[in-house]
Formats: structure tokens, sequence, C-alpha cells
């Protein structure tokens, strides 16, 4: 059988072209995203969040036939690949990891609101109230030592002792 007939070219592909492709770009993305680590998926920062969008961007292109297989998997394993490198300094040096994944901000502590942080995160102080009534179930600052909007975006509350 033609490899053609099977997998074709082009945009223009019937639904066994298509399924073809799907099937194996399935398996060419399970094997990427496991070279790549579970983090990827595991710290959902902006670092994270930018591998997953363009991974799925570049790897569709490949599945409809908007650009040639091959090269949509060259860049996608790239794009791991940069992300992995960048993922293993971050862990080696500061510098690489604050401009890579953000720093945390401290909001709240010790009875003071931060407004400088506060402004720069974009937080109100109702998105603090929020998260102290989400993570310690109370509506009040009475019982919380320190509030920080963590690297992910989440905030955190870490309450008195």
């Amino acid at each position: 059988m033609n490899i053609n007939l099977l997998f074709g070219s082009g945009e223009d592909l019937n639904p066994l072209q298509m399924s073809v492709r799907s099937f194996l770009m399935f398996f060419i993305a399970l094997a990427l995203i496991r070279f790549g680590g579970m983090r990827i998926f595991g710290k959902k920062t902006a670092f994270d969040y930018i591998i997953i969008i363009m991974l799925g961007a570049v790897l569709a292109r490949g599945v409809v036939g908007a650009s040639p297989f091959l090269s949509t998997v060259v860049a996608a394993a790239v794009m791991v690949l940069i992300h992995k490198v960048l993922a293993l300094l971050s862990m080696r040096f500061v510098a690489v990891d604050k401009v890579v994944k953000g720093i945390h901000r401290t909001l709240y502590k010790d009875g003071e609101i931060k407004q400088k942080n506060m402004k720069r995160a974009a937080i109100s102080h109702d998105d603090l109230l929020e998260s102290v009534r989400i993570e310690i179930n109370q509506n009040s600052f009475d019982d919380v030592q320190e509030i920080k909007i963590e690297k992910n975006g989440e905030l955190s509350v870490i309450k008195k002792e």
C-alpha cells in the first residue's frame, strides 16, 4: 500500500488520513511529554502553560496537514527540549528561575497589607479575603500571619500559630 494514500499530504486529507495522523501524533505527543517530564503539567506556571499551548498548536498542524508532518514533530521536540533545558537551568541558577518562572510575593504579613506587591500582582483586598475564606474558612485576617501569591498565581494563606 502506498504510504501517501494512507498518510496523505497537504491540507486535502480524507478522514482516514487524518485519523492515521491523529493516531501517530497522539503517541508522538505522549513520548514528548514523557521526555519533557511531568513538570509540564505539575506546577502550572506561565512557563509550563506556554509549552502546553504551543505544543498543542504545533502538533495540530501536523494532524490537519497545515504543515509537513515531520517538520511539526521536529518543531515540537525542539520546544520540549528548550522547556526541559530551561527547567534544569532553573533548578541550578536562581536568576534563571526568576526570569523563567517568576517569583512569589508577600501580599500580607503580620497585619499589614503590602500595597506595592498587591499592585504588582493586580490583586484586590477582596481577592485576599476570598483566599482567606477558601484556605482557612474565615472572613477576616485575624488568624492570618501571611498571604503570598505564588509563582503559579495561586494565593497561599499561612495561619498564625
